[in-house]
């Protein structure tokens, strides 16, 4: 079947072309790269997290024997708990206890519950750009939490396992990852600004050029005189 209607691309063409023009995609590359570094550092605020450990029961009286029913029980109530930590009853206290600037739905905003690995603990996450205040609101939610759930479940119970605490690095934004993407967005652009130009460009420059775009064979070629010279 004949490909009439469709250009192919010569791969050696388009090596060529970049190799003319690798100073702009190196160029392109590190200016990127350099952009990806330069926001991330210097105008996007870092995000610290802070967070708590708490196990979920389904009896009040944890000092007795627990069944694997109970714990299988307990990890299906997570997912329940973590809508009461995160509902304006714990919320709205926490903020009071605090005195915390914001609405509910902001704070609710910055917290995160979560089962660790299928099992019956859940971990409490708060995200702030400061370190210090996202522990201290995550802390508060830890004492707060239990009597509302309590309240709510009377079969059920949680228990703090590990205080809040945080890390000194920042959760986002990723420095060197965002780097890199610069990096790969440069790279990519300015190729595909290339491979565009080789498409695009259909003038005769060689004798190749004759036959590939004019399907003609070339019987000779007239040499260019500048001042009585060969060009």
């Amino acid at each position: 079947m004949e490909n009439e209607g469709y250009e192919t691309i010569d791969l050696l063409e388009v090596l060529n072309a970049v190799r003319q023009h690798l100073l702009a995609v190196i160029l392109a590359t590190v200016i990127l790269a350099v952009a990806g570094f330069g926001v991330s550092k210097f105008l996007i605020t870092p995000q610290y997290e802070a967070s708590a450990l708490m196990i979920v029961n389904t009896r009040q009286d944890i000092t007795s024997n627990v069944t694997s029913d109970q714990i299988n029980s307990a990890t299906k109530l997570v997912s329940t708990y973590s809508i009461i930590i995160k509902s304006d009853t714990v919320l709205q206290q926490v903020i009071d206890d605090l005195g915390l600037s914001l609405s509910y739905s902001d704070l609710k905003g910055r917290v995160t519950v979560s089962a660790v690995d299928d099992t019956q603990v859940m971990k409490i996450t708060v995200r702030s750009n400061n370190p210090e205040w996202a522990r201290q609101v995550c802390d508060d939610i830890t004492a707060v939490s239990p009597d509302v759930i309590l309240e709510a479940v009377e079969a059920g119970s949680v228990k703090v396992i590990s205080q809040a605490s945080y890390s000194d690095v920042p959760v986002s934004p990723n420095i060197k990852k965002n780097t890199i993407l610069g990096a790969m967005v440069g790279l990519v652009l300015c190729l595909g600004a290339i491979l565009l130009q080789v498409i695009l460009d259909n003038k005769i420059n060689t004798e190749e050029d004759v036959a590939k775009y004019l399907d003609m064979t070339v019987v000779g070629v007239i040499p260019v005189y500048e001042g009585g010279k060969n060009k």
